[in-house]
């Protein structure tokens, strides 16, 4: 149903709950990306982001379905506020915070859909995605996380504050701060972009 793609994300979910699945599935279709990204940013492997994406679609569907959730046209944010809990919940149950550690599993830019216009542009800008990905993993957990809101999920300073439950400047702070130290990676590791 390509008519679906064009609805909004209030249409969609009016549709799903007169009962057609394929309005979730649309939506679902237009953040996994952005939902799936930050998660894995988050948590650092593939499996227990998966695992994470699944849980967190199976609670909004659950709210969807039980009437409870408030239309207020933030469909986005909403379920990154999920995502980002579910996060924080599987920590908390492991007894141990995020480590600041780079990683060996393949790019998280694979599942990020980019155009290919040919073979060598893709290499050097899998290459220059690898080295961003590998430097914001170095960064103190609380500015990597706004990197990760702002840049990879598109979430406004406010919907960061009220996803981290900070203020609006210490989201702005974090994200400054985490920039000068990205800038200062790549001039001492004298990488170009």
């Amino acid at each position: 149903m390509k008519f679906l793609t064009t609805l909004t994300d209030k249409q969609l979910i009016h549709l799903y709950m007169e009962g057609n699945a394929e309005a979730l599935s649309t939506l679902v279709m237009r953040y996994k990306n952005k939902i799936f990204t930050s998660i894995y940013l988050l948590v650092k492997d593939r499996h227990l982001a998966e695992d994470i994406f699944q849980d967190v679609f199976i609670k909004v569907i659950d709210t969807l379905r039980s009437g409870k959730y408030t239309d207020e046209g933030k469909f986005l944010p909403w379920t990154m506020r999920i995502a980002h809990n579910m996060c924080v919940d599987h920590f908390r149950k492991v007894k141990r915070s995020p480590t600041v550690k780079t990683s060996d599993d393949r790019d998280i830019f694979e599942v990020i859909n980019f155009s290919e216009p040919g073979a060598d542009h893709h290499m050097m800008t899998g290459q220059s995605h690898e080295r961003i990905r590998k430097m914001v993993d170095l960064l103190p957990e609380d500015q990597r996380e706004v990197i990760v809101l702002r840049h990879y999920a598109n979430l406004s300073f406010k919907e960061i504050s009220d996803l981290t439950r900070c203020s609006i400047n210490t989201a702005l702070g974090r994200m400054r701060y985490g920039l000068i130290n990205l800038r200062r990676m790549m001039t001492e590791k004298q990488i170009a972009l």
